[in-house]
């Protein structure tokens, strides 16, 4: 069972959880497991996204920083566009019924007595801008880097395989994933429970900000593991000619539901509830 740690009273957080540094894969389970579950409705998010993926490839195969822009914050927002995938994990587990009315629900109106003109309304919304922008700045840090540095001007992703990834000096390859890996972590710190927290909870952004960033201090070798093993699926589905994020897209976001009720306590604090 995972031991809770203190609270600090003047910041009014969730209490975040320790956990073994093995826990993921058991994310990973409950994920497959949900999906069986809910087949139809699990796999229509990965085939929604699997072919906004190709939308993108189609329109900037030949436009590399274009499609790297859009890949990048597709792959960014993405926890976003999993949030009624939390939803379903959420109802499975109290056993309430799960259909397509929970998803349009979870969309149209994710909460009960809240004015759409407030702010709190709107806090997944801003952060998934916030994660957008970020997206924006990683790609043109990493468009500066390469065009600055690669020994041709860098214009498709063949130019970019060619020129930068297989070149025989692979010192700009390397300086270009450290770069990344350097701007992603304050990302993936920032958002891995950030989402399922605010859709689940009535609590502020800042607070899901700052929750998230207190799991990753309190579990670093565990959420390395799970950092490394969304990577690893992530590139699976995009190497498999996008096919693969059909069933990688609801895995990874069921399996962020229960990552989410493993790291937190938020007992304390008011539950969202949609309504319609």
């Amino acid at each position: 069972m995972p031991n809770t740690l203190s609270r600090a009273p003047s910041l009014d957080l969730p209490v975040a959880l320790r956990i073994g540094w093995m826990q993921p894969l058991t994310w990973l389970a409950l994920g497959w497991r949900d999906i069986c579950r809910t087949p139809l409705l699990s796999l229509s998010h990965g085939v929604f996204l699997a072919l906004l993926g190709a939308a993108i490839l189609l329109v900037g195969h030949n436009r590399f920083w274009l499609m790297a822009g859009a890949l990048s914050g597709f792959l960014v927002v993405g926890p976003v566009v999993a949030t009624s995938l939390y939803a379903i994990s959420r109802a499975l587990e109290r056993k309430e019924p799960v259909s397509w009315r929970l998803v349009r629900r979870t969309w149209m109106h994710w909460q009960q007595g809240q004015s759409k003109l407030g702010n709190d309304y709107w806090c997944l919304v801003q952060f998934g801008l916030l994660l957008a922008i970020s997206a924006t700045g990683w790609v043109l840090v990493s468009a500066s880097l390469i065009t600055l540095m690669a020994p041709v001007r860098i214009a498709t992703p063949m130019d970019f395989m060619q020129y930068v990834v297989l070149a025989p000096d692979g010192t700009l390859f390397h300086l270009w994933l450290a770069l990344g890996s350097f701007l992603a972590a304050p990302i993936f710190a920032s958002s891995v429970i950030s989402m399922p927290l605010l859709m689940d909870r009535k609590v502020t952004l800042s607070q899901a900000v700052l929750t998230s960033w207190s799991v990753i201090l309190q579990n670093p070798i565990a959420m390395a593991l799970w950092a490394a093993l969304i990577v690893m699926f992530t590139l699976l589905g995009l190497a498999s000619l996008l096919l693969g994020l059909v069933l990688v897209i609801p895995m990874l976001g069921h399996a962020s539901w229960h990552a989410y009720r493993d790291l937190v306590d938020a007992s304390d604090f008011a539950l969202r509830e949609a309504v319609g």
